[in-house]
């Protein structure tokens, strides 16, 4: 099923996140995970690629796991490091194995190369493999930063570049991560005087580790809350009591998202389904509310 039926037909949306290992070829563990989070009844499980779409292939073969299991799969495709014909070919091999989903990026630019470099022969930005997707068919997502992309000279040049994505096609957005719930409403207020209209999904990361935080802040540009600083603070040393205040950090976030009105929770579950199914049972009978 196409992501953009599903928000035709739901009001509100649940949908987890999940990676290939990094170590090539070692996917022994994947498919329980995978059905561990589709027990959970997500409405699409979406399946990240590395840096430059090293590892596509198994990108590819964890999306068919997500299918298998009953589940709408989104598939992440980037364009760096790849031509248009290698681009072209992937795209033939996810119809192949019945992808209809794909989140278009860019990507990162892979260590020792520049720019120009890692996208000659293919695809500059992800507004052009969005708009090349679509002409093949596909259900294509965009996705944004709510306190705008690292290499974004400012938020208005930021929006201005997301709008291109939304113009060459795209049919959702999902954000990066976040932690403080007023950025995204104030980056949704400047969306919508942008023009931009589709469903937001609002990218949700638990904090269970001290150690996640440095990545978090260079992945996705993130502010981190006073209130998350603390908590990381006095529970940094006990995993068990992390863990647990990291998940009702993030569920206080989700019912407040829910509260004022967001289409969709999009929940990183850096593969550990008891962590998405712990949130779930907190927030389980307010997602079914939203939906009657």
């Amino acid at each position: 099923m196409q992501i953009k039926d599903i928000f035709d037909k739901k009001k509100l949306t649940l949908s987890f996140e999940v990676f290939p290992p990094k170590q090539q070829g070692n996917l022994d563990t994947i498919p329980e995970r995978i059905n561990a989070l589709a027990a959970l009844k997500p409405d699409f499980i979406s399946v990240t690629c590395g840096a430059g779409g090293t590892n596509q292939g198994q990108v590819l073969e964890v999306s068919k796991m997500v299918s298998d299991s009953g589940t709408a799969s989104l598939t992440h495709l980037t364009c760096v490091n790849s031509t248009k014909e290698q681009i072209a070919q992937t795209a033939r091999k996810m119809k192949d194995c019945g992808i209809q989903n794909i989140l278009a990026l860019r990507g990162d630019i892979p260590q020792g190369m520049t720019e120009e470099e890692a996208t000659r022969g293919g695809y500059k930005h992800a507004d052009e493999l969005t708009a090349f997707l679509k002409r093949e068919g596909f259900c294509v997502g965009g996705a944004c930063y709510p306190e705008g992309h690292p290499e974004s000279a400012n938020r208005m040049e930021d929006i201005e570049l997301l709008k291109k994505k939304v113009d060459a096609g795209a049919d959702f957005l999902t954000t990066q991560m976040f932690f403080d719930n007023d950025m995204l409403y104030s980056f949704l207020y400047r969306l919508e005087a942008a023009g931009i209209h589709l469903p937001v999904l609002a990218g949700i990361m638990p904090i269970t580790a001290v150690t996640q935080i440095p990545k978090m802040i260079k992945l996705s540009n993130a502010f981190i809350p006073r209130k998350l600083l603390a908590i990381c603070d006095r529970f940094g040393d006990s995993p068990a009591a992390l863990r647990q205040a990291g998940i009702a950090y993030a569920t206080d976030q989700i019912i407040d998202l829910i509260s004022n009105g967001i289409r969709g929770v999009h929940i990183y579950t850096m593969n550990k389904p008891e962590i998405a199914q712990a949130i779930l049972e907190n927030v389980n009978d307010i997602i079914g509310a939203c939906n009657k």
